[in-house]
């Protein structure tokens, strides 16, 4: 039990560093804070958006909790969060050797409170939504076999992916240090897309389980 609850809580934290290494508006965001702000405008950028997040989890068990155990409503979870994930994890190898923290150094300073940064940062990424409805629903499902304890290691290895890249880039930039090499962050873009591919392996056998269960 409580080994699968680990794994749940490990696998959650680098599918959620997946997503956060890839440059998009949250990351722009917090860039452009940090220059102004200092180093405390990543963590607080993400604490808006683990508000954010907790409350639709919340929501999702509150008026979900039936669908969520239905086997047509896990068979879709599974076998959609699956593509995407082999999707996201097959673009990250191929985009590996392109990618740069560079992509959103020229960010502009929006200004306003950080904590409603991060929920609007969040809510202004198309792929946010697309994600929470594949891969986050299919990995609810998976970890609600653990009870809430596996929802708990879920959520806390999620956000705390979120907190540990975001509150390294915003004191990295505020201090004037470079973060990473090109190479090193790209070397990490390449792990992370394989992980992604095996895990989207393991969400379609799950779904062919459940279907042929």
């Amino acid at each position: 039990m409580l080994g699968n609850i680990i794994l749940i809580g490990a696998g959650s934290f680098v599918i959620a560093l997946s997503g956060a290494l890839m440059p998009g508006p949250l990351l722009t965001v917090t860039i452009g804070e940090s220059v102004k702000r200092g180093g405390v405008a990543g963590p607080l950028i993400i604490v808006g958006h683990a508000i954010l997040e907790g409350t639709l989890v919340l929501l999702l068990l509150a008026g979900l909790s039936s669908l969520l155990v239905q086997k047509g409503f896990k068979i879709f979870s599974f076998l959609s969060g699956g593509v995407i994930l082999l999707i996201m994890g097959a673009l990250m190898v191929r985009d590996a050797k392109k990618v740069s923290l560079d992509d959103a150094a020229s960010a502009e300073s929006r200004g306003g409170n950080l904590v409603i940064l991060g929920i609007l940062g969040s809510l202004s990424n198309p792929y946010w939504i697309i994600w929470w409805a594949t891969i986050g629903m299919g990995y609810l499902v998976a970890s609600i076999k653990s009870g809430i304890p596996g929802v708990l290691s879920f959520f806390v290895g999620h956000i705390l992916a979120d907190f540990v890249w975001y509150s390294f880039v915003s004191f990295g930039l505020a201090k004037g240090k470079k973060l990473l090499s090109r190479r090193a962050y790209q070397g990490i873009i390449l792990a992370c897309g394989l992980f992604l591919v095996g895990f989207g392996g393991w969400f379609l056998l799950e779904g062919m389980k459940v279907t042929m269960s």
